[in-house]
């Protein structure tokens, strides 16, 4: 069986993002990763350079900021990533700057992607999301955070990344998927207030106009974590080996009180039915289960 990955990167540094600790935690389930480097005002080009230069394949790109409408710059650089895998695999694995694999998932990764290497009908892997907030040490568990996604995909010209990159589509299709029986940890909620400050002033403008950025997005150089969620939960495992050095150099405090919770009878009522039956009302899936062997 043969994996490539592919990811896309650009001022890795200045917005503080873990783009190393990325790519190294599917290194191990990896021939070869395809990493689109964007033209950037920091050293990203030289951090991605220093990461495994036998396995990390460079592509140089030029982001065309003009595409400012639903993050569509986002899919056009995923596309490059994907579309510059030339050889022949069986997957592709995908991971964005600040999604990281838990070493703990590899077996089950393997085993899957080799269960369905040779079947068809399987378009896509899906992954289980853990999204942290404001530290490493508190998880979004309300419905505004997306539960799964598709990050391992078949090497086929059909199909193409999806809007602002979240997911993929197939002849605008959505694609059918199994469970990959791995979790993506997502750090993007996880910086210094002052770098997340910088973060959306900068990248709301890859989905809005500057007026709707300077109108929406808060004054001030520090982002104020506690004003903008509605609900979190302590987080209770273990992170991936690679972001231990990353957690222990964290220099900022947050602290949530779970009864800081501010969710709307409509949302009691949706996560209560979701607690008890997994059901989540109105979900929106960027992939279709195939179920035929449930």
């Amino acid at each position: 069986m043969k994996v490539a990955g592919f990811t896309f990167i650009r001022n890795a540094i200045r917005f503080d993002y873990p783009v190393e600790e990325s790519i190294r935690s599917i290194l191990p389930l990896c021939d070869f990763v395809v990493v689109a480097v964007g033209q950037s005002e920091d050293e990203t080009l030289e951090l991605v350079r220093s990461i495994e230069p036998e396995k990390v394949r460079i592509l140089e790109t030029q982001w065309d900021d003009s595409l400012r409408q639903g993050g569509r710059v986002l899919a056009e650089e995923t596309n490059k990533a994907y579309r510059a895998i030339r050889e022949k695999v069986d997957w592709c694995f995908y991971i964005q700057a600040d999604e990281v694999v838990h070493e703990d998932d590899y077996d089950a990764l393997r085993q899957n992607m080799e269960r369905y290497k040779d079947d068809s009908r399987v378009e896509g892997l899906v992954f289980d999301y853990l999204h942290f907030y404001g530290s490493y040490h508190y998880l979004g568990d309300s419905r505004r955070w997306y539960r799964r996604e598709v990050r391992i995909i078949r090497q086929d010209p059909a199909i193409s990344s999806y809007r602002d990159a979240q997911g993929f589509r197939k002849n605008g299709k959505k694609i059918r998927a199994q469970h990959s029986g791995g979790r993506i940890f997502h750090y993007g909620w996880v910086k210094s207030p002052e770098r997340q400050q910088q973060k959306q002033r900068y990248f709301n403008k890859l989905w809005h106009s500057d007026e709707w950025v300077q109108k929406n997005v808060a004054p001030g150089d520090t982002y104020d974590y506690a004003a903008h969620i509605d609900s979190l939960k302590p987080f209770e495992g273990s992170h991936p080996a690679v972001m231990q050095k990353r957690i222990q150099q964290a220099h900022w405090d947050f602290f949530f009180e779970p009864s800081m919770k501010r969710l709307s009878a409509k949302d009691k009522i949706t996560r209560f039915i979701e607690q008890k039956t997994g059901w989540r009302i109105g979900e929106f899936r960027n992939y279709r289960w195939n179920r035929w062997n449930w």
